[in-house]
């Protein structure tokens, strides 16, 4: 037999033998006006309701609580003393929800972020600027790595809001598409590859290339391009930033692979020449992603609606 109750089994719960606080708060509302037409407008509730509240509570607790009659409405001596307990259990839910606000306020202070480095370079500039001006109070913090390195951010809470490049949602959390990306292969305009028209893809399998590190999202991509065409071969470099590549690519160390937002300017400028490889898909998804089953919220809710707006 349960030591909670002689009868066998747990003690009900709490939450089902106290009234709830719209109860108790019309309670107190009837002790304060002296009359319940009062107490219900003051509640906002109808009469009918705010009668039908209070019948209700003093059958859940068992006892009269208002005397009802043509001059008003009395508290009963039961009533006085649950008047008493209604009071502090307001106070108390009075507190709970200031320490929620704050605790509200002081999450909407601050955003995390971490994001890849062409999202970090090319995009998230622009949409923190009008994250700004929307909320001047919110302090940004932003992390820029690969998208393997911004993924375990957002997984171990280190991150509110991520963004990463690459085939899929990384295990473990949620995601939105936020718009796509192509990849261009290259090259300085002394290298040989400069005067050709295309460039099969097994060739581009073959060649030693310079390249983003093993986990970005931008390899992720190549990795599985080129798989159909006999796989990626040995890099020639492997280099950890977007712009590292890029400048060993000018330099004509050799050909690289990299995103078009990031080369633009490069290929205007004609320091870098693009050249096309028909027949293999470089196009990649880039990606809001945040923790499994938690949508997010507050600052990061609406920086996430920002890149929505993007052209």
């Amino acid at each position: 037999m349960s030591e909670d109750e002689p009868g066998g089994g747990p003690a009900p719960s709490p939450a089902r033998r106290v009234p709830d606080l719209a109860a108790l708060e019309l309670l107190l509302a009837v002790a304060r006006l002296g009359s319940l037409g009062r107490a219900a407008r003051a509640v906002g509730v109808s009469q009918p309701a705010a009668s039908a509240r209070l019948r209700a509570m003093e059958r859940q607790l068992g006892v009269a609580l208002v005397h009802r009659s043509p001059a008003g409405s009395r508290l009963t001596e039961a009533g006085g003393v649950v008047t008493e307990w209604a009071r502090r259990v307001v106070e108390a839910a009075e507190a709970f929800d200031a320490g929620a606000q704050a605790l509200r306020a002081r999450r909407d202070s601050r955003l995390r972020v971490a994001a890849s480095l062409t999202v970090a370079e090319y995009l998230l500039p622009g949409w923190l600027v009008a994250l700004r001006a929307a909320r001047p109070e919110t302090a940004v913090s932003l992390h820029a790595g690969n998208s393997v390195a911004v993924a375990a951010q957002v997984r171990d809470g280190s991150a509110d809001l991520g963004f990463v490049e690459g085939p899929g949602v990384p295990p473990g959390l949620d995601g939105a598409v936020i718009g796509h990306d192509r990849l261009l292969v290259v090259v300085a305009p002394s290298h040989a590859w400069a005067r050709r028209r295309e460039l099969p893809p097994a060739e581009l399998a073959g060649a030693a290339l310079v390249l983003r590190e093993q986990g970005s999202g931008t390899r992720q991509v190549l990795d599985a391009a080129l798989a159909p065409h006999g796989g990626l071969g040995v890099p020639l470099l492997e280099l950890a930033s977007t712009t590292a590549v890029k400048s060993a690519a000018v330099t004509g160390a050799g050909p690289a692979v990299l995103s078009e937002l990031a080369v633009a300017d490069e290929v205007a400028a004609r320091r870098l020449v693009a050249v096309p490889v028909p027949g293999l898909d470089l196009t990649r998804t880039l990606r809001a992603v945040w923790p499994r089953g938690q949508r997010p919220s507050g600052p990061a809710r609406d920086l996430l609606s920002l890149t929505r707006r993007s052209p």
